[in-house]
Order: C-alpha cells, then structure tokens, then sequence
C-alpha cells in the first residue's frame, strides 16, 4: 500500500515514478504497468520529451479501467525557456494537451534559470542550448525575475490548470525570497537528496514554511551513470550499513534506501522501467527502520551533488551557469 503525504491539504502518494530518462519506445508501456502495479504519483516534466508517451500509457489505463484520472497525481514542470510571464501558461498547456488531461495536481518551476525563449514550433522541447545549429552553440541566459515567473505560475492556479504550485532545485535563500512576495504559496519543493545529499537545512526550511519536500534521484548514482555523471562505484546500495539494515528488514538495498527517504517525511521519485523493480520500489509500507539505521544512513552524507548545472552546463551546453555554492 502507497503511503501518502499531506501537501497543503491534498494527500499525495510518497512514492512516485520518475519519468525522467525512460526509453522512449517503452513510456507508455511502462507508465500502463506502473498504474496497474499500483502507483498513483507519476512525476513527468516538458524537458523529459516524453509527454505524449506518458499520456498514452495514462489513457490506456483508464480506459480499462485501472484507474480514474482523479486518483491520479501527474506533475509536471515548467522549462528553462518558459519564464516569462507571457509564456507560462502557454508552457502549461502545451503540457497539459501532450498528456491528454485537463490539469495538473501540481506544477513546478523545474530550475531557478531562466534561458533565452524558444518557440514551440522551432523546436520542443527546447533542451538546454538555444543555437543548435551554429558554430559555437550555447544556453543563453534570460533575465527575467524569478518573482515574475511566479506571478506566472500563480495564474495557473487561479486559470485552474494547477492545483498546486511549487519549484524544483531551489536553495533556501531563494525559498525564503519567494515566500516574502508569492501571494499563493509554493505547496512543493523537489530537490535532489539521497544519503550522499541529505540537505537536512534545506529540507528544515522548506517544512517550516509548510512546504513538502519531493527527492529526485532518490537512489543517488543510478540515475546518472548511463550518461557519464556518475560510475557504477558511486553507489550508495553497496554501502555497509545499507546492506546490514536490508538484511535486518529483510528487504533490499535500494527499498532501504527509498523507505529512509519516505521516513524521514520526503517522497521518493525513483525511475524504472522493470516490472519486479516498480514492485519493489512501492513495497516499502511493511517494514521500517530504526532510529540508529536512519542515523547511520544519514551519517553517510558527503554533500556529493549529481545534477549540478554548475558542473554540467559549461561542458554540455558552452555556458558555466552554477546555481548552487
């Protein structure tokens, strides 16, 4: 059974799918059976190219009767090249219409950068680099307010294309500008965090604030080895006190790892496409840990960060854009 979490009124199933990087051949296949398995939380984004897929595998689903769209929780995200006021909604509904549903549970901001604007018809999504073409290509940068983004985005709400708003990738200092001027609050922060990247402050902050707390790459390294961001060794499923506590549970590594999310009151967004992997990923209610686990899980943290544009952008896009210190 999928446990849930309070999001400003509204539960939201803790453990999710992740939509990022899925074959796109496979989406919609993998979407279906994740429904049937029992997954209520799936968590997709512009940038993952793959919103029509996920919506297929969404309206099949339904229409055998698996689910209705109401027991659903779909997230999406708002692209880079969106954060002007005047595309915003635009952005939105473009997702909106790939996934074939009529509104979002909750819609974030997906990075605090705002590059320069790329229209649909040019090309979608946009990616990072605006001038695929030329010579030097680069991500250019656009100086638009993230204050004014978020205007944007309260629209959504208030258009009721969201029902929830909130941002990915935030730091606390910029958790605590938004919520001096945003006039309705952020319901989500989603950030990277596993054992390796616990961001126990930044977590602190965002529920002082009432905000939930979505951990992307919830399994650390997994996610990032297939394109070179990180090596098989990384791996926090090796770690020594992980595997003493799966033996201990009686469950695996990486439903340890997954349930420290989960108990420490985040949700969990891990990918697959496997069906006994999206099994074991949501099967994380019949076992718990203890108080030393948990502490010595945590006590594994080394700040090591996967997904920074600050190490990324300049190799990958021709443009050092760094976001975190």
């Amino acid at each position: 059974m999928n446990q849930t979490m309070n999001v400003t009124g509204q539960l939201m199933p803790a453990v999710g799918l992740g939509l990022w990087k899925l074959d796109l051949d496979e989406v919609a296949d993998t979407v279906y059976n994740a429904i049937k398995t029992g997954y209520r939380h799936l968590d997709s984004a512009a940038d993952y190219g793959n919103e029509k897929q996920v919506g297929e595998g969404i309206a099949r689903a339904i229409a055998d009767g698996l689910c209705r769209r109401e027991d659903l929780w779909i997230t999406s995200k708002l692209w880079n090249t969106f954060h002007r006021q005047e595309h915003v909604q635009a952005a939105c509904k473009k997702s909106l219409d790939d996934l074939g549903i009529e509104y979002f549970d909750l819609y974030l901001v997906h990075f605090p950068i705002a590059l320069k604007y790329v229209d649909f018809n040019d090309r979608y999504p946009p990616e990072w680099i605006f001038n695929p073409g030329d010579e030097y290509p680069a991500m250019e940068p656009d100086a638009v307010p993230l204050s004014e983004t978020w205007t944007a985005m309260e629209g959504l709400v208030e258009n009721q294309l969201a029902r929830k708003i909130g941002v990915c990738n935030y730091s606390a200092v910029l958790l605590h500008d938004l919520m001096s001027y945003a006039r309705i609050k952020p319901a989500m922060l989603q950030i990277e965090s596993h054992p390796y990247l616990t961001q126990e402050a930044l977590i602190r902050t965002a529920q002082a604030y009432n905000i939930a707390v979505t951990a992307f790459s919830p399994l650390g390294a997994l996610s990032y080895v297939s394109i070179d961001m990180a090596t098989a060794g990384d791996s926090v499923l090796s770690e020594p006190v992980v595997i003493k506590a799966a033996e201990r549970a009686g469950a695996t590594p990486a439903q340890v790892v997954l349930r420290w999310g989960v108990q420490r009151g985040t949700a969990v967004i891990p990918k697959t496409s496997k069906a006994e992997r999206l099994m074991e990923n949501l099967s994380l209610s019949n076992f718990s840990l203890t108080d030393d686990e948990m502490a010595s899980i945590s006590s594994l943290n080394q700040n090591r960060r996967f997904n920074d544009p600050g190490v990324f952008c300049e190799g990958a896009f021709g443009k050092f854009h760094s976001i975190y210190d």
